[in-house]
């Protein structure tokens, strides 16, 4: 939801959809009653090292390994991104774009 925040606020010209705060907040409460807000636990640290290193993760990458950290220790396999290509090192999750959904 953090990362959906980000994008969302994020000016158009930054490639984002530059959305308000109240337009963010309507669109993050109908992805709240459709999807669980999964709990940062710290073990997700100990898995984020280890994906850095495993895959030399440099610069504003380490945030979408730390998306993978979580999404590995919760059990998650699959991401739906509007950026597919950050994700496709990662060979322990499948990474989805929104117009690959039926």
């Amino acid at each position: 939801m953090i990362e959906f925040w980000r994008v969302c606020t994020r000016p158009l010209d930054k490639n984002g959809y530059g959305l308000t705060v109240k337009q963010t907040e309507n669109r993050l409460r109908l992805l709240e009653r459709h999807f669980p807000i999964l709990q940062d636990e710290p073990s997700a640290y100990a898995r984020w090292k280890t994906l850095v290193l495993a895959y030399s993760v440099m610069g504003k990458q380490v945030h979408d390994a730390r998306v993978v950290a979580a999404m590995l220790v919760h059990g998650v396999t699959q991401i739906l991104t509007l950026n597919v290509g950050d994700f496709t090192r990662y060979r322990e999750i499948t990474a989805v774009a929104p117009d690959e959904i039926n």
